[in-house]
């Protein structure tokens, strides 16, 4: 069987980006901890989207920019829109999920940190699932 590697690097990417991310939302919930449940779990899923499409957009670029430089603008559009595609189904589970789950872990009085770490484990996984299956749906990789 052979890998796809443009899967398998977009799949490292996710996990990267996915340690980086869910940290920095640990840490957010847990300093914001004094605070209502809805608000601890809306500003640490904002600030985890924006730390993780910050780095992913970082090295979505830098392990492409030489395959796009050689690729029509036309099929570089189509990749594109697939990708989108792909993150934004992707993404309606995600958010679902991990709003969800984290005001959940926290009604239960979970310690913000444990529950930011467990619904972004659970969220994530079933993000990268979905994005994975409609790249190969959409046959982009």
């Amino acid at each position: 069987m052979r890998l796809n590697q443009q899967l398998v690097q977009i799949n490292r990417n996710f996990l990267i980006c996915f340690i980086i991310s869910a940290s920095v939302s640990a840490l957010t919930a847990q300093l914001l901890s004094d605070y209502e449940n809805h608000l601890i779990t809306t500003i640490t899923i904002i600030v985890g989207y924006i730390t993780f499409f910050g780095v992913f957009g970082s090295l979505f670029y830098r392990d492409n920019k030489k395959r796009y430089r050689r690729l029509e603008s036309d099929l570089v559009k189509k990749e594109l829109i697939k990708l989108v595609s792909s993150f934004g189904i992707g993404e309606v589970f995600y958010l679902i999920v991990r709003w969800y789950s984290l005001f959940y872990f926290l009604e239960i009085e979970f310690e913000p940190f444990q529950s930011s770490l467990i619904s972004e484990i659970i969220a994530t996984s079933l993000y990268m699932s979905v994005v994975s299956v409609f790249l190969k749906v959409t046959k982009t990789y």
